[in-house]
This record gives C-alpha cells, sequence and structure tokens, in this order.
C-alpha cells in the first residue's frame, strides 16, 4: 500500500519514464528524443571531415567511424548547422580514361576559340519523352503513414504510357526546327531531318556562312553513309568526344522542354507531340543566349 501511495504521488512525466526504462530493461535503450547530444568541438571537426572526404558516407557509417570518440549520428541536424545538407546526387556519364583523355584534348583545341565561334554553332540533339514517365523528379508534402492515399500518389503506367523521340536544334539566338521521329531512328531518317531541317534552322536564326554543325557520335551520326551526305550538303561537322552529353548545352533546354510539357499533362502521343513542338517554339532567345555565353 505504501509502494502504491508513493507511485501515486509522483508527477505523470516522471512515472512515464519509468515504465518506459521498465519496459526497455536499461536507461541506454530509452527512446532517444530529438535533443542533440553535446560532443567536443575535437569531435564535431572529425565528424565534418568524414562527410566533406566522402559525401556518400551512411549514418551507420559515420557512427562506426567516430565510436572512438563517442559520437551518435542519430539525426542530420548536426550536419545542417554546418551548411551540410542532403541532396540527390546528379548523375553524368561513367568516364574511362579514354573518354577523359579525348574531353581533355577537346578542350585544349578549342580554349583559343573565339566567342563568335560558339554563337555561330548549331547544337543538335535526340531525345525521348514520355507521356507518364518520370523524366521530371516530383515531391509532396504529406505526415506519416499516409504516402499511399491518392493525394500523394503520382500514376505510374506500364512503359511510359507511350512516348516520342524529337530532334531539335538551336543556336545562341534561339531555338531552331524539332523534329518528330515516327518509329526507330537510323541513320537513313537521321539524313533526312537533316536535310529538312538543318538549313531552314540556319536561316531562321541568320548563322553565318561559316556556321558548324554540332552532333554527338551516336553510330548514326558517325555512319560512313551520314558522313557522305553532310560532306555532300557542305555541312562542316563539330565533332565532339564519346559520353560527352554534358558538353552539349541544348541538354539543358531538353530538361526545361520535359518540365513545361508534363506541367500540361497530356493525355495521348498525339497531345504530347503537339505540346511538344508549341514549348519549344516559346523558348525566349535570351535563355539560348547565356546557355552559349556560358559555355
Amino acid at each position: 500500500m505504501y509502494q502504491s501511495m508513493l507511485w501515486d504521488s509522483l508527477p505523470t512525466t516522471v512515472r512515464a519514464i519509468i515504465y518506459k526504462w521498465q519496459k526497455h530493461g536499461t536507461v541506454k535503450n530509452l527512446p532517444r528524443t530529438g535533443r542533440l547530444t553535446k560532443i567536443t568541438p575535437r569531435a564535431q571537426r572529425q565528424l565534418i571531415q568524414e562527410v566533406t572526404k566522402d559525401p556518400t558516407t551512411t549514418s551507420k557509417e559515420l557512427q562506426a567511424s567516430l565510436a572512438s570518440v563517442k559520437v551518435i549520428v542519430h539525426d542530420s541536424k548536426r550536419l545542417d548547422k554546418n551548411g551540410l545538407h542532403g541532396r540527390v546526387p546528379r548523375r553524368k556519364p561513367l568516364l574511362s580514361k579514354k573518354n577523359i583523355k579525348a574531353r581533355l584534348s577537346f578542350a585544349r583545341k578549342h580554349l583559343d576559340d573565339p566567342q563568335d565561334f560558339w554563337e555561330n554553332n548549331l547544337w543538335t540533339n535526340e531525345t525521348k519523352i514520355e507521356l507518364f514517365g518520370r523524366s521530371v523528379s516530383h515531391y509532396v508534402w504529406c505526415k506519416s503513414n499516409i504516402a499511399f492515399q491518392n493525394k500523394n500518389i503520382i500514376p505510374k503506367v506500364k512503359y511510359g504510357g507511350g512516348s516520342v523521340i524529337v530532334w531539335g536544334c538551336f543556336a545562341a539566338s534561339g531555338p531552331g526546327r524539332l523534329a518528330v521521329i515516327n518509329g526507330t531512328m537510323n541513320s537513313a531518317i537521321y539524313q533526312k531531318i537533316l536535310k529538312e531541317n538543318v538549313r531552314t534552322s540556319v536561316c531562321d536564326l541568320k548563322l553565318k556562312r561559316t556556321w558548324v554543325l554540332q552532333q554527338d557520335n551516336d553510330p548514326k551520326h558517325t555512319r560512313k553513309s551520314t558522313s557522305e551526305c553532310l560532306k555532300k550538303n557542305k555541312m562542316k561537322n563539330l565533332e565532339c568526344p564519346s559520353q560527352s552529353s554534358d558538353l552539349n548545352p541544348i541538354e539543358m533546354l531538353w530538361h526545361d522542354l520535359k518540365k513545361v510539357v508534363l506541367a500540361r499533362k497530356p493525355s495521348n502521343v498525339a497531345e504530347l507531340q503537339q505540346f511538344c513542338k508549341d514549348e519549344w517554339a516559346k523558348i525566349p532567345p535570351q535563355r539560348c543566349n547565356r546557355l552559349i555565353a556560358s559555355y
């Protein structure tokens, strides 16, 4: 009876702590609060050094590495205070030693080219745009345990629900023509696209007579028949190293195009094609000029 009276006289918070202690066995196993553990400046510096040296380090790896100084990394608040935040890593092509050497050679070759040279280039490429694909990352604000409610779900369809492949070109003066490719693209279709769109785009963008066509090293672009077609039509080609899509500023325009097209929520492939053409024509020349100016 004396124990019961003593228990009832304890504050509610104290009784809750004792109850959790009895449930989990020891104080060490009690659930952690949101308060940061106090650590020494030396341990703090070591934590920052570990993350700076290898940004992909996980919390468990940090705990194992910093066990000697008794630092427990249970959340990211400590790193946030030091300007280190969790981010989705950027992706770029895996480069071999041969690719790296070719990219360095390309940079040295064109190091002293004037700005007029880059402004007189016609940058070209193809891309695939899916109807319901994850071409753009999406985020939703939601509480715990409601991630699968309809308002928090983005529909997913097998194989993207349909897609289109488009070929486009642009220069510092603005976007050129955009061609929609029906079916599988091969060298014959690519040569036809060049004949129908390149000269027209050069005239529309008012490029000088010394203009240069840029294209990547896709097999369709480097075939002997394609090279002969370029030579026959007097199209000078700017050869870029392999695995160097990041050297083509048109990739930034593809990102812009996909974002605005998917925001319009096309319901079928026909609408997707039309939205691509409409939004490509709306790209401001200032955007193109800034991309070339930063090259």
